[in-house]
Protein backbone atom coordinates (compact mmCIF):
# COMPACT_ATOMS: atom_id res chain seq x y z
CA UNK A 1 0.00 0.00 0.00
CA UNK A 2 3.12 2.74 0.65
CA UNK A 3 4.14 1.57 -2.13
CA UNK A 4 1.37 2.62 -4.14
CA UNK A 5 0.83 5.88 -2.44
CA UNK A 6 4.44 6.62 -3.07
CA UNK A 7 4.21 6.26 -6.61
CA UNK A 8 0.75 8.07 -6.48
CA UNK A 9 2.77 11.04 -4.81
CA UNK A 10 5.09 10.86 -7.46
CA UNK A 11 2.84 10.95 -10.28
CA UNK A 12 0.35 13.42 -8.91
CA UNK A 13 3.65 15.63 -8.11
CA UNK A 14 4.79 15.80 -11.90
CA UNK A 15 1.17 16.31 -12.30
CA UNK A 16 1.21 19.84 -10.87
CA UNK A 17 4.24 20.57 -11.92
CA UNK A 18 3.55 20.44 -15.57
CA UNK A 19 2.86 23.79 -16.86
CA UNK A 20 -0.12 24.24 -17.63
CA UNK A 21 -3.05 26.72 -18.13
CA UNK A 22 -3.16 27.23 -13.77
CA UNK A 23 0.52 28.36 -14.04
CA UNK A 24 -0.30 30.89 -16.57
CA UNK A 25 -2.87 32.65 -14.85
CA UNK A 26 -0.73 32.18 -11.42
CA UNK A 27 2.14 33.78 -12.98
CA UNK A 28 -0.55 36.47 -14.63
CA UNK A 29 -2.49 37.25 -11.09
CA UNK A 30 1.07 37.34 -9.26
CA UNK A 31 2.94 39.63 -11.50
CA UNK A 32 -0.01 42.53 -12.57
CA UNK A 33 -1.73 42.37 -9.37
CA UNK A 34 0.59 40.57 -6.36
CA UNK A 35 1.28 37.80 -4.37
CA UNK A 36 -2.45 38.67 -2.76
CA UNK A 37 -4.17 37.89 -6.46
CA UNK A 38 -1.27 35.06 -6.45
CA UNK A 39 -2.96 33.38 -3.37
CA UNK A 40 -6.63 34.13 -4.14
CA UNK A 41 -5.88 32.08 -7.25
CA UNK A 42 -4.38 29.60 -5.78
CA UNK A 43 -7.34 29.59 -3.12
CA UNK A 44 -9.47 29.09 -6.74
CA UNK A 45 -7.93 25.92 -7.81
CA UNK A 46 -8.04 24.34 -4.63
CA UNK A 47 -11.64 25.09 -4.97
CA UNK A 48 -12.32 23.65 -8.14
CA UNK A 49 -9.78 20.48 -7.32
CA UNK A 50 -12.75 19.98 -3.98
CA UNK A 51 -15.75 20.84 -6.76
CA UNK A 52 -14.66 17.38 -8.52
CA UNK A 53 -13.44 15.47 -5.25
CA UNK A 54 -17.23 16.08 -4.26
CA UNK A 55 -17.92 15.74 -7.99
CA UNK A 56 -16.22 11.91 -7.52
CA UNK A 57 -17.25 11.11 -4.03
CA UNK A 58 -21.16 11.28 -5.28
CA UNK A 59 -20.39 9.06 -8.01
CA UNK A 60 -20.80 11.69 -10.99
CA UNK A 61 -17.76 12.15 -12.60
CA UNK A 62 -18.23 8.65 -14.06
CA UNK A 63 -21.61 9.67 -15.62
CA UNK A 64 -20.07 12.74 -16.48
CA UNK A 65 -17.68 10.92 -18.19
CA UNK A 66 -19.39 8.49 -19.81
CA UNK A 67 -21.92 10.98 -20.97
CA UNK A 68 -20.63 12.34 -24.45
CA UNK A 69 -22.92 15.63 -24.38
CA UNK A 70 -21.72 16.29 -20.71
CA UNK A 71 -18.35 15.88 -21.24
CA UNK A 72 -18.17 17.81 -24.39
CA UNK A 73 -20.20 20.39 -23.00
CA UNK A 74 -17.56 20.95 -20.04
CA UNK A 75 -14.84 20.39 -23.06
CA UNK A 76 -15.96 22.99 -25.03
CA UNK A 77 -17.33 25.24 -22.20
CA UNK A 78 -13.39 25.36 -20.80
CA UNK A 79 -11.59 25.66 -24.14
CA UNK A 80 -13.95 29.11 -24.77
CA UNK A 81 -13.01 30.18 -21.21
CA UNK A 82 -9.38 29.62 -21.77
CA UNK A 83 -9.40 31.00 -25.21
CA UNK A 84 -11.14 34.48 -23.71
CA UNK A 85 -8.65 35.05 -20.77
CA UNK A 86 -5.86 34.58 -23.43
CA UNK A 87 -7.56 37.09 -25.72
CA UNK A 88 -8.29 39.49 -22.86
CA UNK A 89 -4.59 38.97 -21.79
CA UNK A 90 -3.23 39.50 -25.38
CA UNK A 91 -4.96 43.14 -25.75
CA UNK A 92 -4.29 44.47 -22.19
CA UNK A 93 -3.08 47.33 -21.94
CA UNK A 94 -2.52 48.23 -18.38
CA UNK A 95 0.63 46.69 -16.84
CA UNK A 96 1.82 46.41 -13.25
CA UNK A 97 4.16 48.81 -11.38
CA UNK A 98 5.72 48.63 -7.92
CA UNK A 99 4.73 51.98 -7.22
CA UNK A 100 1.57 51.82 -7.99
CA UNK A 101 1.01 48.62 -6.01
CA UNK A 102 2.13 50.40 -2.79
CA UNK A 103 0.01 53.35 -3.38
CA UNK A 104 -2.98 51.20 -3.75
CA UNK A 105 -2.43 48.69 -0.85
CA UNK A 106 -2.16 52.13 1.17
CA UNK A 107 -5.33 53.66 -0.56
CA UNK A 108 -8.21 53.55 1.24
CA UNK A 109 -10.59 53.00 -1.01
CA UNK A 110 -8.40 49.45 -2.22
CA UNK A 111 -9.21 47.83 -5.73
CA UNK A 112 -7.27 45.04 -5.00
CA UNK A 113 -10.32 43.53 -3.72
CA UNK A 114 -11.33 43.12 -7.09
CA UNK A 115 -8.36 42.11 -8.76
CA UNK A 116 -8.37 39.26 -6.02
CA UNK A 117 -11.90 38.27 -6.36
CA UNK A 118 -11.43 38.04 -10.19
CA UNK A 119 -8.48 36.13 -9.78
CA UNK A 120 -10.25 33.48 -7.46
CA UNK A 121 -13.03 33.72 -9.78
CA UNK A 122 -10.73 32.64 -12.95
CA UNK A 123 -8.64 30.05 -11.60
CA UNK A 124 -12.17 28.11 -10.03
CA UNK A 125 -13.84 28.09 -13.50
CA UNK A 126 -10.53 27.09 -15.41
CA UNK A 127 -10.93 24.14 -12.83
CA UNK A 128 -14.34 23.25 -13.09
CA UNK A 129 -14.37 23.91 -16.83
CA UNK A 130 -11.49 21.38 -17.43
CA UNK A 131 -12.60 18.28 -18.53
CA UNK A 132 -8.86 16.75 -18.03
CA UNK A 133 -9.51 17.49 -14.34
CA UNK A 134 -12.14 14.82 -14.71
CA UNK A 135 -10.21 12.08 -16.51
CA UNK A 136 -7.28 12.70 -13.90
CA UNK A 137 -10.44 11.23 -11.23
CA UNK A 138 -11.61 8.48 -12.99
CA UNK A 139 -8.85 7.34 -14.73
CA UNK A 140 -5.79 7.95 -13.02
CA UNK A 141 -6.88 7.84 -9.00
CA UNK A 142 -8.94 4.13 -9.69
CA UNK A 143 -5.55 3.01 -10.55
CA UNK A 144 -4.60 3.04 -6.53
CA UNK A 145 -8.07 2.31 -4.86
CA UNK A 146 -8.37 -0.45 -3.08
CA UNK A 147 -11.74 -1.47 -4.05
CA UNK A 148 -11.86 -3.95 -1.05
CA UNK A 149 -11.44 -0.83 0.87
CA UNK A 150 -13.72 2.04 1.60
CA UNK A 151 -13.56 3.53 -1.84
CA UNK A 152 -14.62 7.37 -0.77
CA UNK A 153 -12.05 7.63 1.92
CA UNK A 154 -9.51 6.28 -0.66
CA UNK A 155 -10.41 8.87 -2.74
CA UNK A 156 -10.56 11.57 -0.47
CA UNK A 157 -6.94 10.87 0.81
CA UNK A 158 -5.64 10.81 -2.75
CA UNK A 159 -7.83 14.33 -3.78
CA UNK A 160 -6.17 15.54 -1.00
CA UNK A 161 -2.56 14.77 -1.53
CA UNK A 162 -3.33 16.28 -5.28
CA UNK A 163 -4.78 19.13 -3.35
CA UNK A 164 -1.65 19.74 -1.02
CA UNK A 165 0.89 19.20 -4.00
CA UNK A 166 -1.27 21.74 -5.92
CA UNK A 167 -0.61 23.90 -2.81
CA UNK A 168 2.63 23.95 -1.67
CA UNK A 169 3.81 24.17 -5.73
CA UNK A 170 1.93 26.95 -6.44
CA UNK A 171 2.42 28.81 -3.36
CA UNK A 172 5.85 28.34 -3.47
CA UNK A 173 5.78 29.74 -7.21
CA UNK A 174 3.61 32.91 -5.91
CA UNK A 175 6.60 34.14 -3.86
CA UNK A 176 9.25 32.80 -6.49
CA UNK A 177 7.45 35.26 -9.03
CA UNK A 178 7.05 37.94 -6.47
CA UNK A 179 10.91 38.09 -5.32
CA UNK A 180 12.12 37.93 -9.22
CA UNK A 181 9.20 40.83 -10.30
CA UNK A 182 11.88 43.24 -8.98
CA UNK A 183 13.72 42.61 -11.99
CA UNK A 184 10.65 42.08 -13.83
CA UNK A 185 9.16 45.72 -13.39
CA UNK A 186 10.12 47.08 -17.11
CA UNK A 187 7.08 48.07 -19.42
CA UNK A 188 7.88 46.47 -22.35
CA UNK A 189 8.74 43.09 -20.92
CA UNK A 190 5.49 43.41 -19.31
CA UNK A 191 3.94 44.07 -22.42
CA UNK A 192 5.61 41.21 -24.20
CA UNK A 193 4.73 38.81 -21.34
CA UNK A 194 1.00 39.53 -21.20
CA UNK A 195 1.11 39.25 -25.03
CA UNK A 196 2.75 35.99 -24.91
CA UNK A 197 0.68 34.68 -21.82
CA UNK A 198 -2.23 35.71 -24.08
CA UNK A 199 -0.98 33.23 -27.02
CA UNK A 200 -0.49 30.38 -24.76
CA UNK A 201 -3.52 30.76 -22.87
CA UNK A 202 -5.50 30.42 -26.39
CA UNK A 203 -3.12 27.66 -27.23
CA UNK A 204 -4.03 25.71 -23.70
CA UNK A 205 -7.91 26.40 -25.18
CA UNK A 206 -7.34 25.22 -28.87
CA UNK A 207 -5.73 21.84 -27.42
CA UNK A 208 -8.44 21.01 -24.85
CA UNK A 209 -11.21 22.28 -27.61
CA UNK A 210 -9.92 19.38 -29.62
Amino acid sequence: MMDSLLTYISIAAMMVIIPGADTMLLVKNTLSYGTKAGRYTVLGMVTGLSFWTLIAILGLSVVIAQSVILFNTIKYLGAAYLIYLGIRSFFAKSVFSLEEMKEQANSPVNSSKTHNKESFMQALLSNVLNPKTVLVYITIMPQFIDLNGHINQQLILLASILTLLAVLWFLTLVYVIDYAKKWLNNSKFQKAFQKSTGIILVGFGVKTGI
